[in-house]
């Protein structure tokens, strides 16, 4: 089903047919970058989840830094990061 698109000003404007289908083409295309741009982002955050986990096992840093280690580091990349989630203590380990 093609929307006849809204206007917010219209000036000696006749939306036709080809107009029509030209906008609804030009929000399809939005709508798919915007899917797109999500996947990319959620991605590169699985990417770097995944390098966190493996940093944390490559230093051992429960035994290097002791049985406090993922307190602490999840209190520091909360308050380095105040506006993001997954930085639990649970999510660390």
């Amino acid at each position: 089903m093609t929307e006849k698109p809204t206007f917010t000003f219209r000036e000696k404007m006749t939306a036709d047919e080809s107009y029509v289908q030209w906008m609804a083409d030009i929000k399809q295309r939005f709508r798919q970058s915007q899917v797109k741009a999500s996947v990319h982002v959620n991605t590169a955050m699985l990417e770097f989840y995944w390098s966190l986990g493996r940093d944390i096992v490559e230093l051992r840093a429960e035994s290097k830094w002791g049985n406090g280690f993922f307190n602490q580091l999840s209190l520091d990349l909360k308050t380095a990061f105040p506006n993001e989630t997954g930085f639990s203590v649970t999510n660390l380990k």
